[in-house]
């Protein structure tokens, strides 16, 4: 694939992509050598990712044996269908999508404290409404949970974030492009739409030229 085809989303846009998502996949190394894939929830709080889990289970095993992680995070938004932009060839057909990829290292919490605070951020981003108790370590009904969870920190010390909404393609195939996502209008087209006009070069030049 073409390199100009991505873009590199900034420290703010990453940010937001990872406040949005909650689920993500865990690269980890087993004992015989081959790489283990986890899908799980997270949460990004503090410039870590965090995830938690049960104390036994074959990632934090991994993970007691080698701390080098990575974490991926994406979302898929459009199919792009080669008959958007072409009567005949099949190369035109791609997706477009946001993706987050980290490498970093891996430690298992045993402060009460900071193990809470990872939790919280949990029930805040995916329980919002609230509905419980704050999550206390003082708390002797939560104290119990807080020593037999395991909670994960993933200190980040690589981060790639990428997107891919049609920055690429000429002017006439772009807006061929938002035309047949606009007559399709799905939920994920009307994102699409939004996300071309925030990062594309073509919505840019366009606004510029009306103002």
């Amino acid at each position: 694939m073409r390199r100009k085809e991505f873009e590199i989303m900034n420290a703010s846009e990453t940010e937001q992509f990872l406040q949005e998502m909650s689920f993500g996949v865990l690269g980890t190394t087993h004992e015989d050598g081959w790489p283990e894939l986890t899908p799980l929830n997270f949460v990004y709080c503090n410039n870590q990712i965090y995830f938690h889990g049960s104390i036994a289970g074959r990632k934090m095993k991994n993970i007691k044996a080698e701390q080098k992680v990575t974490f991926s995070v994406a979302k898929e938004y459009s199919i792009i269908p080669s008959y958007f932009t072409d009567a005949k060839l099949a190369c035109p057909a791609t997706a477009f999508f946001k993706s987050v990829l980290i490498k970093g290292e891996a430690a298992i919490l045993t402060d009460l404290s900071e193990k809470a605070e990872a939790l919280a951020a949990f029930m805040k981003k995916l329980q919002p409404e609230g509905g419980y108790a704050p999550i206390d370590p003082a708390d002797p009904d939560y104290a119990g949970n807080l020593k037999s969870t395991s909670v994960v920190r993933i200190h980040i010390r690589e981060l790639t974030a990428k997107y891919k909404f049609g920055q690429n393609k000429k002017a006439d195939e772009f807006h061929q492009v938002t035309e047949q996502l606009e007559q399709r209008h799905t939920e994920l087209d009307i994102q699409t739409l939004a996300m071309m006009e925030a990062f594309c070069p073509h919505h840019q030049k366009k606004d510029d030229n009306q103002a």
